[in-house]
């Protein structure tokens, strides 16, 4: 027989039907011969009751028999719950299924895990019982979600005039950001065909070729170490317009997805997105992808150490680096803590990191007696210190002191919980940098790719001062984590 309804459709206007559901056994109970059954599938959950004075001996037996997981098929009738045995955690949940007919399409054995929102399950138990691990509605949910936003996307860009087109997967290789996967040639021994990293080349061809609004929902393969955020292969949502300023960029970005969360999670986000330049951001906040829930910045306090009798730091400034500071507010490491800290930062190249826990009377510190008054007090300015707050200190080069101290912020506002999440943190990060200098090469390279526009006002510093080249290159960051980027082409 055919199911009449889902298990997440019936209601209390429902009430008087016969229907036919069927799905998976998410629970069972047995109350003196009468048998609840929670019944499963992705679209909710729906509880069946076997009364054996309204259903056979052959029913009664079946429900009996019947254990999680098992595939069954219940006809009967819905009626209302009795006063005050609704539950509320399910839209079904003030109706039940009367049972008349049971059957068992496939028995199940016990499953390696509970198939639930909440399990306890290693990943690689999950991973080699896939097909369980995505019964559990969050994982369901979550590729629903996926296919909505998806939806959205096409729907949007199509109102704007792009075009959805499908590049080849077999292609040449392009110089990228990580290594090609290649595939042998049959028909061309000795040749390989690359997987694409992007569909770079295919959609300035499709630009040159006069279709000026391009889109494709794609996937993209790096040969590259795992990220928490990134496997071999992915897909990301590739746009390419021509006859265009960052602007009109910002604008449609924004525009999708403002869309997106409205229409999937019925969240209201403010446009237009803050913008932050890239100096600005690492200045701030260490990294190029800072999430401003975190109530902490870094500040630099560079100069009270230029004349420092305090050598350490002293001869970091003298030979052109910086000293840079976190104030985290009030918190209490034990040592152990702050010795795992100092190793952390270690792993961003930094040589160490200073603790000070802050007080009326004097700083607790391994360090604190080489410090002056006037250091002291360029740090209580520049980092806001009050009695009790417990601050880190850095003395590097630029870059390794914002690497250190912007991921010790993030892990620390996990560690002390100190991430506002009442509401979502979008920005744009523009005016990254055209080069930087290679060590290896030595020579200028490409920060974003080779294609990248400059400023217009900066082109005068090409040849004279590479180094303070901005570029027509934008990142979108929601909540610390980059979403989305690209860059006007030359």
């Amino acid at each position: 027989m055919k199911r009449t309804h889902t298990c997440g459709e019936l209601r209390i206007t429902d009430v008087g039907k016969n229907v036919i559901l069927q799905g998976w056994v998410h629970s069972r109970r047995d109350l003196g011969g009468l048998t609840f059954l929670l019944l499963r599938d992705r679209y909710g959950f729906t509880q069946v009751t076997v009364n054996p004075k309204n259903a056979s001996k052959e029913v009664a037996a079946a429900a009996h028999d019947v254990r999680y997981e098992y595939v069954i098929e219940v006809e009967g009738k819905v009626v209302k719950r009795p006063a005050g045995q609704e539950n509320r955690q399910f839209a079904t949940g003030e109706v039940e299924i009367e049972v008349s007919g049971l059957t068992v399409l496939n028995a199940a054995d016990v499953p390696p895990f509970l198939v639930e929102d909440e399990t306890n399950a290693a990943e690689d138990l999950r991973l080699k019982y896939r097909y369980l691990d995505l019964r559990r509605p969050a994982l369901q949910k979550n590729l629903i979600l996926r296919h909505q936003a998806a939806q959205i996307v096409r729907r949007v860009l199509s109102e704007e005039k792009f075009l959805e087109v499908e590049t080849p997967v077999l292609t040449k290789s392009t110089p990228e950001g990580a290594r090609d996967y290649l595939v042998p040639s049959r028909v061309a021994r000795g040749k390989f065909f690359a997987l694409p990293q992007s569909p770079q080349l295919f959609k300035q061809l499709l630009m040159v070729s006069g279709f000026d609004r391009y889109f494709q929902v794609v996937k993209c393969f790096r040969d590259e170490d795992l990220r928490a955020d990134r496997q071999p292969e992915f897909t990301q949502i590739d746009i390419e317009m021509s006859f265009l300023a960052c602007e009109d960029i910002f604008n449609l970005i924004e525009k999708l997805l403002v869309t997106v969360f409205r229409e999937t999670k019925g969240i209201e986000i403010k446009t237009p997105f803050d913008r932050l330049p890239y100096a600005e951001a690492m200045a701030r906040f260490g990294v190029d992808r800072p999430d401003r829930r975190i109530p902490w910045e870094l500040a630099e306090v560079t100069e009270a150490f230029r004349t420092s009798g305090f050598k350490a730091f002293a001869g970091v400034v003298a030979h052109g680096g910086v000293v840079k500071g976190l104030n985290v507010g009030p918190a209490e490491l034990s040592r152990k803590d702050l010795d795992e800290l100092e190793t952390y930062v270690k792993t961003f190249g930094a040589k160490g990191l200073a603790w000070f826990k802050a007080s009326d009377e004097k700083w607790q510190s391994p360090i604190a007696k080489f410090l002056g008054a006037g250091e002291q007090a360029a740090i209580t300015r520049s980092l806001r210190v009050k009695s009790g707050d417990l601050f880190f200190l850095v003395a590097d080069q630029r870059g390794v002191a914002d690497a250190a101290l912007g991921n010790l912020r993030l892990m620390l506002a996990k560690k002390l919980k100190a991430i506002n999440e009442s509401y979502h943190d979008f920005l744009w990060v523009v005016d990254f940098p055209l080069f930087q200098w290679s060590e290896e090469d030595k020579r200028w390279v490409a920060v974003h790719h080779p294609f990248t526009a400059p400023l217009t006002e900066d082109r005068p510093l090409m040849e004279k001062d590479p180094g303070k080249v901005r570029s027509l290159a934008y990142d979108v960051v929601l909540n610390g984590t980059e979403i989305g980027g690209g860059s006007i082409r030359i």
